[in-house]
């Protein structure tokens, strides 16, 4: 089921922000874990996609696919089943689509750690036990303290982790374009030109752009902040719906000037 995307920022809208002619927009939010509800989305992706071919609007101009799948980043950590996840976008992408996978700051830390394993208590906390878990790392096992413990895990990741996991996550963009959007994890610095946009900014930064009435000269379509419902303000979509906890994975849909949700 489609559902319309209401606008409860009542301030001006642009109204004529749009994507380019024949392409169809679907932008995933942070999955987190969530095998079992991205493999729900990709069905109602499907299913969307279809209806909107058989309704004779797929015209794909220049050799271009007219149904394009940009996934906002944060695939592992908090859900069980971060290497199913992976496994899912490598292995099953959406037959037909354009993919675009993004980085989020907890791909970042998951690289991170397999590099300097100080900063583990950190990714910890804030999921990185259970994307261990999910590559059959024993995170509860008897194992020396402090240092020597999680420069013990570290190894065991860097083991664990297929090559095509490491690939994908050294390959994820900062950042895409459609049109009058622009595609982030957590959003862009205001007032520095989106060229100059800083890559800690594109994965983590949250207040000064969340609170920014500046208009950035694209309408920023960012994760990363979990809202109840998806955020819509003049500037900026927000579609980070806590997936891992709540059971909702977020789809914006695009196509002209026309937007609409897809959920779990």
């Amino acid at each position: 089921m489609v559902l319309r995307l209401f606008k409860p920022d009542r301030r001006p809208q642009p109204a004529h922000a749009q994507v380019p002619a024949a392409r169809r927009i679907y932008v995933i939010g942070d999955i987190h874990g969530r095998a079992d509800l991205l493999a729900d989305l990709h069905r109602r992706i499907l299913e969307d996609a279809a209806e909107h071919r058989s309704a004779g609007k797929d015209e794909p101009g220049h050799g271009r696919a007219a149904h394009v799948a940009v996934y906002l980043g944060d695939y592992v950590d908090r859900g069980l089943e971060s290497r199913q996840v992976i496994d899912m976008l490598l292995g099953r992408p959406l037959p037909g689509f354009q993919t675009v996978y993004l980085l989020g700051n907890h791909e970042q830390a998951m690289l991170d750690f397999q590099e300097d394993p100080a900063i583990g208590p950190a990714w910890m906390q804030y999921g990185g036990a259970a994307t261990l878990f999910s590559y059959g790392i024993n995170v509860q096992a008897r194992l020396p303290a402090g240092v020597e413990r999680l420069a013990h895990l570290s190894a065991e990741l860097k083991r664990a982790l297929p090559p095509r996991h490491l690939a994908f996550l050294r390959s994820l963009a900062l950042m895409h374009e459609e049109g009058d959007y622009l595609f982030v994890h957590a959003g862009i610095r205001p007032g520095v030109p989106l060229d100059r946009q800083d890559r800690d900014d594109l994965i983590q930064i949250r207040d000064e752009f969340l609170g920014s009435d500046l208009n950035h000269g694209k309408i920023i379509v960012h994760g990363h902040t979990i809202t109840e419902r998806p955020e819509v303000r003049h500037n900026r979509i927000g579609i980070d719906t806590g997936a891992f906890a709540t059971g909702r994975l977020t789809c914006l849909v695009l196509e002209g000037t026309s937007r609409a949700l897809l959920q779990t």
